[in-house]
């Protein structure tokens, strides 16, 4: 019996490997904030040169024929599952991104940034409100002190003379969010991410379109606002999703929901940076406690999901 030679290099390779797996991880966790980060700067851009339904009508088209090129979008899908798909469509899609264009024509891009921030409260909340019961302890805490910070954040718009219009159409996007994360999650766990966003995209174009093509057509055209429109919608509405998408399947939806977290950091400095838009200590406080609260509401579910009780 021969004994095979020893592979001095297999320790070096292996560890390698891994390394590199792991900051492949990084940069799947990273990117779809940091690209969801900007598109409030993007929506502020666009506005330059086309209405707010004409923002969210080119953002969407673009996102659908951007991952019309992912053959994993066409899969097909349950029969079952169109309607909830249709209700997605609104809710994820068509109804929160015009919001988010009106507000901005009020509001700073760096505010409806941070607000973002309090997504997985709203999540959280509806969640809740869905199974009839409160939460438990740990994210019950986690939705008061969360839900106090996006008061903090909203608190200097209440400044006579400002617009508080702006900070309700964020708050209403967010709460159809909470909504819509809450019927995604089944829905993607079915048939896999990219081909129910893939048709939600699909269905909310089309009703976007009736008060989206008739801004666009009347929009006043340039360079700038066209790149930040392409952008919005190939990258924030169509390679985020994808990134995503691939970040749940190799770590776990909860551990890829951390990319949230990056969100209200990119739009304040991008806000702050490129747009001069000023922003209150308070507001920023307010952000820094809404993060906070998100990571004790995945911490306490986590927790709770790794107990022997919950098992």
């Amino acid at each position: 019996m021969t004994q095979a030679c020893p592979t001095f290099d297999a320790a070096p390779r292996s560890r390698f490997t891994i390394s590199r797996s792991a900051l492949f991880d990084w940069l799947l966790l990273i990117t779809p904030g940091a690209i969801w980060g900007t598109s409030f700067l993007l929506i502020a851009e666009g506005l330059e040169a086309v209405g707010p339904y004409g923002v969210a009508f080119l953002r969407i088209a673009i996102g659908f024929l951007t991952l019309s090129f992912f053959p994993a979008a066409r899969r097909p899908i349950a029969r079952g599952d169109f309607r909830a798909i249709l209700i997605l469509s609104v809710t994820w899609m068509a109804f929160p991104l015009c919001m988010f264009p009106l507000a901005e024509q009020r509001v700073t891009s760096a505010l409806t940034g941070m607000l973002n921030g309090s997504v997985p409260l709203f999540t959280a909340a509806v969640a809740g409100i869905l199974a009839r019961r409160l939460p438990q302890r740990g994210v019950l805490v986690g939705l008061v002190v969360g839900f106090a910070g996006a008061v903090a954040m909203a608190l200097p718009q209440w400044r006579p003379g400002n617009d508080r219009v702006g900070v309700f159409l964020i708050l209403a996007a967010l709460a159809s969010y909470g909504i819509a994360f809450n019927i995604a999650g089944p829905l993607q766990q079915r048939n896999g991410a990219l081909p129910v966003i893939w048709r939600g995209l699909g269905m909310a174009m089309l009703m976007t379109a009736p008060l989206g093509i008739p801004e666009v057509i009347r929009a006043n055209w340039s360079l700038g606002p066209a790149l930040a429109l392409l952008s919005l919608g190939a990258m924030s509405t169509g390679i985020a999703f994808v990134a995503f998408a691939i970040a749940a399947g190799r770590m776990g939806a909860t551990r890829a929901s951390a990319t949230s977290f990056l969100m209200p950091v990119v739009s304040l400095l991008l806000g702050m940076i490129v747009r001069d838009e000023k922003v209150a200590l308070l507001s920023m406080l307010g952000a820094a406690v809404c993060l906070w609260s998100a990571w004790l509401i995945r911490r306490s579910k986590e927790v709770s999901a790794s107990s022997p009780t919950a098992r």
